[in-house]
């Protein structure tokens, strides 16, 4: 991890932001979905105009992981937008972190992660919420250990698919 580099997302990374957000979607998840729904999915939610949009609000924030200048990983946060009842206004969410599977372990999602929460704590944004996946044992691991507990389920779509999703939160 010597060269690693973390750095704040701009809105001139929206495209890079959405190309890398596709491939370690596809990547973690892509086996779990049809083609078309995964396609359908994609395009939507990883368009570089969506991320361009996010990158212009205030109220969120990303990073770019990089080894050796490449793009390995990236985390996003804004304000809370989880069907639960106890969100708020003053609610943060980080929204995706991912690493690609070539250059996870040693840290790296940690990393963002940390630089994540710091970044909504130090602008008030409390209780920090999550979205993770119900099979994904390995996140909600690391998210138990910075303090997440889980307090619901939603049904996320991705396509016509629906997945069980866990709520997390720390206060």
């Amino acid at each position: 991890m010597p060269h690693d580099t973390l750095r704040n997302a701009q809105i001139s990374d929206a495209a890079l932001l959405a190309s890398l957000g596709a491939r370690t979607f596809t990547e973690t998840f892509g086996h779990l979905y049809p083609p078309e729904d995964l396609a359908g999915f994609l395009g939507q939610a990883y368009s570089p105009e969506r991320l361009a949009a996010y990158l212009a609000d205030p109220r969120a924030a990303a990073w770019i992981l990089e080894a050796c200048g490449e793009p390995i990983g990236y985390a996003l946060v804004g304000a809370c937008d989880l069907p639960h009842p106890e969100v708020s206004a003053t609610c943060g969410e980080l929204k995706r972190l991912y690493v690609l599977a070539s250059h996870q372990g040693g840290g790296r999602g940690g990393r963002l992660l940390e630089a994540a929460l710091s970044w909504l704590e130090s602008r008030g944004r409390r209780p920090i919420w999550i979205g993770v996946w119900s099979e994904n044992f390995g996140a909600q691991k690391l998210y138990g250990r910075m303090g997440f507990e889980k307090v619901g389920e939603y049904e996320f779509p991705v396509g016509g698919t629906r997945d069980r999703e866990f709520i997390l939160r720390r206060a």
